[in-house]
């Protein structure tokens, strides 16, 4: 059957009903009371979601396969099928206070990609892979993003294996319990792209009134965990001069922390997240603080920058006899950059469909920053209602997310080569 090019496609629309209920579907899976989703990593709940996943693949003829940490492979043979695949996805586990569209959206709106080629009858060249990565949130384990830190080679299969949950409860037996402990191994494929569709989780694109995100990269980061040491005393007696307050210099440093931020902007962030002040006595002056401090910042060597003004602020803060500021670099993610071709595919795809959008760069981490080291891979956002993410009343608006699952479908089609129409053609 005679070989099409992208215009003969460029009408071709998911159903963008089909995919809001899909989402509510899945959504009822571990719904809270408030409107949210708890289905945790590995829980039998997730098992659920999984299963049910799994299910609609399967509807497609798609096959399925689960590697040795759980991460779950959905198939759309290609014409040629020993082609590296073009790869979509995300994950399904949820925050304890989740909701339906982190992490959802991106397995879900790939899934619809397979479901509107499949009713079309159109076939790709190169197969096409919808995966669910395992324990993204780190929620019960740790590390973060596990599924795709471990195929990507971040860490080891053994150190994810052996995490263990408040319960004791290890990985290994997790995922066994479930049934979701694969024989395949837990390592890359050759893959021609992967793309990873997401909320925002900020409140760029909503400000902007902009649908598509075409997302050049993620913020690197560089966590701390700082101490500061002066004299716990009374309250009453002691004098204000003559106090050693550690949680005076903690907030200056908090306030020097947001300053570094706003000296590298556009994309610098700086955040104290938490303080443990000790005795925490309502009439005892702090005598010791420990706080941490997230930087963030595209490219390392601004990320360097304002690390190296984080530890002048410690020195200046610090004085001899009287306040000690202990610095510990406890995280390093470097930034990474996603693949301009596939960036490109993403601003194209939403000219395709007469949206505008607007390159962003992402300050979270998400599956797909693993992803980038192993294969080209990029990223679509769509806005979620006043940027709320890992909440319970986390939104999205349906044609927002109808419109970045056809992004998603357009670019998803520039990346695998040769397009077989069924005989009533694309419409």
């Amino acid at each position: 059957m005679e070989m099409n090019t992208l215009e003969a496609v460029s009408g071709i629309r998911i159903d963008g009903g089909r995919l809001w209920n899909s989402l509510m579907e899945l959504a009822r899976i571990g719904a809270t009371d408030k409107g949210g989703v708890c289905r945790l990593a590995l829980s039998d709940l997730d098992r659920q979601g999984r299963d049910l996943v799994c299910a609609w693949a399967r509807e497609l003829g798609c096959s399925v396969r689960v590697d040795a940490i759980g991460n779950i492979f959905m198939r759309r043979p290609g014409l040629d099928d020993a082609l590296p695949a073009v790869m979509t996805g995300s994950h399904i586990d949820t925050q304890p206070t989740g909701g339906k569209f982190d992490g959802n959206y991106g397995v879900l709106a790939g899934l619809e990609v397979l479901r509107t080629l499949h009713q079309r009858g159109i076939a790709t060249e190169a197969p096409l892979e919808v995966v669910v990565w395992t324990n993204e949130e780190g929620s019960r384990f740790v590390p973060v993003m596990m599924g795709s830190g471990v195929y990507a080679g971040a860490f080891t299969l053994e150190h994810a294996l052996a995490a263990r949950d408040r319960d004791g409860v290890s990985v290994d037996e997790a995922l066994r319990t479930i049934g979701y402990a694969g024989p395949e191994p837990a390592a890359p494929r050759p893959a021609a792209a992967y793309f990873e569709a997401h909320i925002e989780q900020g409140p760029i694109l909503e400000d902007r009134g902009i649908t598509i995100g075409a997302v050049q990269g993620a913020l690197g980061q560089r966590w701390y965990d700082i101490t500061v040491t002066g004299q716990e005393a009374h309250a009453g007696p002691t004098p204000m001069e003559l106090r050693r307050d550690a949680l005076l210099v903690a907030s200056k440093l908090v306030v020097e922390v947001n300053q570094i931020a706003l000296e590298h902007a556009p994309h610098g962030r700086g955040t104290v997240g938490c303080i443990d002040s000790f005795p925490n006595s309502r009439n005892v002056i702090p005598g010791r603080v420990a706080l941490t401090v997230d930087l963030r910042a595209a490219d390392d060597a601004t990320l360097d920058s304002m690390a190296a003004a984080l530890a002048r602020a410690c020195d200046e803060l610090a004085e001899p006899g009287r306040f000690q500021v202990e610095r510990k670099e406890v995280v390093y993610f470097p930034p990474q950059p996603f693949e301009p071709r596939l960036v490109q595919a993403i601003r194209d795809g939403a000219r395709t469909l007469g949206l505008d959008s607007l390159d962003v760069i992402s300050g979270a981490g998400h599956d797909a920053v693993y992803m980038a080291r192993v294969a080209p891979t990029a990223m679509i956002f769509v806005p979620c209602k006043d940027g709320i993410s890992h909440n319970e009343i986390e939104d999205a608006q349906p044609e927002h997310l109808e419109a970045g699952c056809n992004v998603l479908l357009h670019a998803m089609l520039r990346c695998c080569g040769r397009i077989q129409l069924a005989e009533e053609g694309a419409q």
